[in-house]
């Protein structure tokens, strides 16, 4: 005789359920990383055993720019000077990465170049010279000329002259202010052709404040209105 089946046997069995983290989207590559503290990292002549060395950086970012990691994408080929670049990194910030609108994590890639005559007791021993943030917009200002906006103060900006490689360079870059005169965003018009002059000064602009008179076309409390400024570093005008 045939006995029927249970049915606890003919039952279903049940696949378990699957939860998918939202957490983990991918994180936005990038070589150009916008620093709002650039890594200063400190060295002697005799950490570069004799010679200029470079070195590439591998940096991960949370939503809210917070630096959470970093390791050595090409070394220097000396350990104790690729661990004063990640020290370095560790003590510098970024500025938290947005995608149409919303923060994303961020992976970023970072060249340094270590030069001899940049090492401290080299710089110590000649007279060091820099260019200070001498914009178009802030030399009229400075001035008393009419300017289309200005800034509250100078921004913050040291250029050391070794890094226009003999050659003079401009800068040409536009930003957004909210309604408070706060910059919430700077894209380069005209690059250097030296990726850490051009980093700097968009460090400079965004934590700068700007005052500006708006038109009739920018009266709406909430509207961005978009400025544009540039920066001319001539080899025989260092300061």
């Amino acid at each position: 005789m045939c006995l029927p089946m249970t049915a606890t046997q003919s039952a279903p069995q049940q696949l378990p359920t699957i939860t998918i983290n939202a957490e983990d989207e991918t994180p936005h590559l990038t070589t150009r990383i916008q620093w709002v503290k650039f890594p200063q990292i400190h060295y002697q002549s005799a950490d570069l055993v004799n010679q200029d060395r470079s070195a590439i950086v591998r940096v991960y970012a949370d939503k809210t720019g917070k630096i959470i990691n970093s390791d050595i994408q090409e070394s220097t080929g000396i350990k104790i000077l690729d661990q004063k670049l990640l020290n370095a990194i560790q003590n510098a910030e970024l500025k938290p990465t947005t995608k149409e609108g919303k923060a994303v994590k961020l992976i970023g890639y970072q060249t340094f170049t270590l030069k001899l005559n940049d090492a401290v007791d080299k710089a110590a021993s000649k007279q060091q010279c820099s260019y200070p943030f001498n914009s178009h917009n802030w030399l009229k200002q400075a001035k008393g000329k009419s300017v289309p906006f200005a800034y509250l103060q100078q921004p913050q900006l040291q250029i050391p002259e070794d890094l226009l490689k003999d050659k003079d360079r401009v800068v040409k870059f536009k930003f957004k202010i909210n309604q408070l005169g706060e910059v919430t965003q700077v894209k380069l018009k005209k690059r250097s052709g030296v990726n850490t002059i051009d980093q700097q000064i968009i460090a400079a602009v965004e934590q700068s404040k700007v005052d500006a008179k708006r038109s009739y076309r920018t009266l709406w409390m909430y509207k961005k209105m978009t400025l544009n400024d540039k920066i001319e570093l001539k080899i025989n005008e260092c300061h």
